[in-house]
């Protein structure tokens, strides 16, 4: 890493547990339409919906709300009641409100890189722009950070803008992700270098299996990426 000057971190499951409790809300979700369908077909049609709106809504709660909202709709024929409306949004908010668990060795290895002076740290994350935010503030992780950028989505255009922004070429930037498809492919599709620290769960649309690159090292932990720094 001694090339490289500015390491980039994804947010939600890199940084802070997120995707665990997307994944309880939707479990909440259909057990509230149980009366209509199947729990699986509920979840099923919640992810087409999900599928179908990512390029109206973005990604993030808010937009998984509304999701949540248009599936119980098409589900029922329209008949599902208010009450239930109102409880799928107060599932939403939840998730808005929702406590931020640090990942094991998160601030350990940003306080050891903000130290060494070394590396620009900057966060590169996706999804809505007011709850990112919030969750940065929440996490007690700013201040190690010189830089934020939340995107819409993470693909090849959006991070060649953001290292054009910050001024660096390709090859001295790298990101460190939990997910292959957007923390990883983009970045060394344009000639970047790129950390996978795994999480335990990953939204479906997320999985890819089986990926090797020569610009791509691959951790069990966070605390490894500093360890032989």
């Amino acid at each position: 890493m001694k090339d490289i000057e500015i390491i980039a971190f994804d947010a939600d499951d890199t940084l802070w547990s997120n995707e665990p409790f997307f994944q309880e809300i939707e479990r909440k979700f259909a057990d509230l339409l149980s009366i209509y369908k199947d729990t699986k077909e509920i979840s099923a049609e919640l992810f087409k919906t999900e599928m179908n709106n990512l390029e109206c809504y973005g990604y993030g709660a808010k937009g998984f709300t509304l999701s949540m909202i248009e599936t119980a709709l098409r589900i029922s024929n329209h008949k599902v009641s208010a009450e239930i409306i109102n409880e799928i949004l107060s599932l939403g908010k939840s998730l808005l409100n929702m406590p931020i668990e640090l990942l094991p060795g998160v601030e350990e290895t940003l306080r050891t890189l903000k130290q060494s002076n070394r590396h620009r740290l900057i966060v590169a994350t996706k999804g809505d722009l007011l709850d990112q935010q919030r969750k940065l503030q929440r996490s007690g992780l700013a201040s190690y950070f010189d830089y934020v950028e939340i995107m819409s989505d993470k693909t090849e255009k959006e991070y060649a803008k953001l290292i054009n922004t910050l001024q660096v070429p390709p090859e001295k930037f790298m990101m460190i992700g939990n997910s292959l498809k957007s923390d990883i492919q983009p970045v060394l599709a344009i000639g970047g270098y790129a950390v996978h620290v795994p999480f335990e769960v990953m939204w479906q649309h997320e999985v890819v299996e089986n990926f090797e690159h020569p610009r791509l090292r691959k951790v069990k932990r966070m605390g490894e990426i500093v360890s032989s720094d």
